[in-house]
């Protein structure tokens, strides 16, 4: 919590944690989760089949040896383990987003640019969601950052191509039915208006066939 005070609700560690009082939680280095060339995706695959997988060894072991609480320690690890998964999938909500970049560039799955921001990459892990324990807004974390929010930023865009930018033609903060994948063409989602807005709205959501699905049709590859 202290720690992020300190940083303005931005920090570089990040305690992960099951929700159990008694349970598996870890620091991570930011910069590490957020390396590229894969190393960040790498850092957090450790931490989910690695070091949370050893955890959730010695809970079975104790299971075996009637070890009080071992059922308890092992069932949410194993449910920590389900949200990281998913973060490394990386559907809606464990998706990032980054409204700047074109929809070619969009990260698919744990694929963080380092340079977007804390803001932004730790979303999926603050939108992550324990069946038991936790804090309220936190997700996954120890403690919530409690002014990162991701509605409209200040300002408007600069003229930017809609099929590229489909967020900043139309997009509404409200509306349920345009949370995901927005403009993208997909059957089911949201149209984009044709008139550019320029909103900076940073809280929009877009699957794993959306994104593949633009970078097919417009030649892209994670930036």
């Amino acid at each position: 919590m202290e720690h992020c005070k300190l940083f303005h609700s931005r920090p570089f560690i990040w305690q992960i944690w099951d929700g159990h009082p008694k349970g598996f939680s870890a620091l991570v280095n930011y910069h590490k989760m957020a390396a590229p060339h894969g190393e960040g995706r790498r850092t957090l695959e450790a931490v989910t089949y690695t070091y949370l997988g050893n955890w959730m060894d010695l809970q079975k072991e104790g299971q075996s040896n009637g070890v009080a609480g071992a059922d308890d320690r092992l069932a949410a690890a194993q449910d920590l383990q389900t949200q990281l998964d998913k973060i490394l999938e990386g559907e809606p909500p464990y998706d990032i987003f980054v409204r700047w970049k074109p929809f070619k560039h969009q990260s698919i799955g744990w694929d963080p640019d380092i340079n977007d921001g804390v803001r932004l990459n730790i979303r999926p892990f603050m939108n992550a969601s324990l069946r038991r324990g936790g804090r309220t807004g936190a997700g996954i974390l120890r403690w919530k950052p409690s002014t990162i929010k991701w509605a409209k930023d200040r300002g408007k865009e600069p003229s930017r191509p809609i099929d590229q930018f489909p967020w900043v033609s139309g997009w509404e903060e409200n509306n349920p039915a345009k949370a995901v994948d927005f403009g993208s063409g997909l059957p089911g989602s949201a149209p984009a208006s044709a008139d550019f807005d320029g909103n900076r709205w940073n809280d929009l959501h877009y699957s794993r066939r959306a994104k593949e699905e633009a970078r097919a049709r417009q030649g892209g590859t994670s930036s």
